[in-house]
């Protein structure tokens, strides 16, 4: 499972990137300030998704929290909810609740990390994939909420805005890596737009592997991507 990504492109490329469907759809409200480029996103680090503005036309970047809500079966005597980065059974009526178009989500990056498990890997080593050596930017399909929840006991109680995203199985290049499952990637305006504007039965059409030969390694034995 994908636990650590980068998202090093400027807030302009990620709002320009959504131009034209600006034009159909409505405007992009940027409300992350001043976003830094994040070369390691790691399980509840605030990091930015584009989402719908609730009831209003059009789209906003914002930031949110890597980890939905956890199923709560698997929360029985425990005082935290560390969060669920990865969803892939999209038919369990926990994660069902938030496939409406309200609740989804594109979350911008530049690379994601799979641990290496090939024979002979050195233990816990990442092995990092972008859509070309200049890192493109892409989107996971991401669904989010607004949740009440303990994720650290020193911070107490709080209301957040969550997300995670859908994996899939593996294409040629991340199976020998990760035979279990990648991300899902979407890198077409098509694709974004149907995630976040089509039926629920039609858009997880999308969760399925990227094309074979659209990923390349891009960097190994490194903890941050910050090409």
């Amino acid at each position: 499972m994908c636990n650590l990504y980068s998202q090093t492109k400027s807030q302009d490329a990620i709002r320009h990137v959504f131009d034209d469907m600006c034009e159909d759809d409505g405007e992009l409200i940027d409300t992350t300030g001043n976003l830094p480029a994040m070369a390691g996103i790691f399980p509840d680090y605030a990091a930015p998704i584009i989402r719908h503005r609730g009831s209003q036309a059009g789209w906003e970047l914002v930031k949110a929290r890597w980890g939905m809500p956890t199923p709560q079966v698997f929360l029985e005597g425990k005082r935290t909810d560390p969060g669920v980065t990865n969803i892939r059974n999209v038919a369990s009526p926990h994660w069902k609740r938030w496939l409406g178009v309200e609740n989804r989500c594109l979350v911008p990056f530049t690379s994601f990390s799979e641990i290496d498990s090939r024979p002979g890997a050195p233990r816990n080593h990442p092995i990092w994939f972008a859509l070309g050596p200049d890192r493109p930017l892409a989107f996971f399909a991401g669904i989010r909420t607004e949740w009440t929840l303990v994720r650290k006991l020193k911070e107490g109680e709080v209301t957040a805005e969550l997300f995670g995203f859908l994996t899939c199985p593996p294409n040629a290049e991340v199976a020998p890596v990760h035979p279990k499952a990648m991300p899902v990637i979407l890198t077409t305006q098509d694709e974004w737009r149907c995630w976040l504007t089509a039926p629920t039965t039609e858009a997880l059409r999308l969760q399925r592997p990227l094309a074979d030969g659209m990923l390349q390694i891009v960097a190994e034995g490194v903890r941050e991507d910050a090409a």
